[in-house]
């Protein structure tokens, strides 16, 4: 892999297991020194191990950074602890910044309730904009930061149950369009947009919404399970789902293009991360 972010430094939300361990696996292994943020105890291990092998793999530094960024000082304690721990010779400075962090709390309408939706624009959307205006003081002068929120193939479907998953995450979209304009001098500000990816996500969630997973991932032309190349479980599984879910690396790499140096005439975009579950004109 490519050291084209060598000696950067990365803050990943929710990056103690899932997507958000591959994304912070990934950039470590493109250079990134990676923040890695979690809240609850119970991912404590899971965010050391990962820590301890992305320093073994890829001879960066990490830091792991337990604090809640829904609360008010959350943001704040997650850029100061950052800025502790990879100050050098005075200097620190932030060049990528990734909204990961998310819950879903899928309900049908009739069932939805205001704390559902409260906690989960909490995460989703509010909680972004904060840990960013946080990170500003820390920003690239020069263009070359990066900001990467991921959003959802929900917010273009209209999939069942997600008034408040597709809704926040709707959000997180428009913000995006916002802070690609307000902060064009210091970094460039894009969304992806994955639908059903390898990360047990669904193991939690009533059949009846299961069965509605089948349409998404069947809509999706690059989710056909590959006979010979797709593990035989891979291919068992999608017989019932409609298609495979995304690799957490497939999903992971095209944020760490993204984050590239290459990439700096990309902002404001959502781009597509589900297979061609949903296709946009940009």
């Amino acid at each position: 892999m490519s050291r084209s972010l060598e000696g950067k430094l990365a803050i990943v939300t929710g990056a103690s297991r899932g997507l958000g361990a591959a994304l912070a696996q990934h950039l470590a292994g493109k250079g990134a020194n990676v923040v890695i943020n979690y809240t609850s105890d119970n991912s404590t291990a899971a965010a050391k191990t990962l820590a301890a092998d992305i320093e073994s793999k890829h001879g960066v530094k990490t830091a792991l950074v337990q604090c809640d960024i829904t609360t008010q000082d959350g943001p704040g304690q997650l850029i100061e602890i950052a800025k502790s721990t990879f100050t050098k010779d005075g200097r620190f400075q932030i060049d990528i910044i990734i909204n990961n962090a998310g819950v879903v709390n899928p309900a049908p309408m009739g069932s939805v309730t205001y704390d559902d939706f409260d906690n989960t624009f909490k995460l989703n959307a509010r909680a972004p904009l904060f840990v960013i205006q946080a990170a500003m003081p820390y920003l690239p002068k020069d263009r070359s930061g990066r900001i990467v929120n991921v959003s959802s193939i929900t917010t273009s479907m209209g999939f069942w149950w997600q008034s408040c998953y597709a809704g926040t995450k709707g959000a997180l979209e428009a913000m995006t369009r916002v802070w690609a304009r307000e902060l064009a001098e210091q970094a460039t500000v894009n969304s992806i947009n994955p639908g059903a990816m390898m990360t047990g996500m669904y193991t939690g969630l009533p059949q009846e919404m299961l069965e509605k997973v089948w349409s998404l991932n069947y809509m999706a032309p690059l989710a056909k399970p590959r006979e010979g190349i797709d593990s035989p479980e891979i291919v068992e599984a999608a017989k019932g789902l409609g298609g495979r879910p995304a690799y957490l690396e497939e999903v992971s790499s095209i944020v760490g293009l993204l984050c590239s140096p290459e990439s700096g005439w990309i902002t404001g975009q959502v781009i597509g991360a589900n297979g061609g579950g949903v296709m946009t004109k940009g």
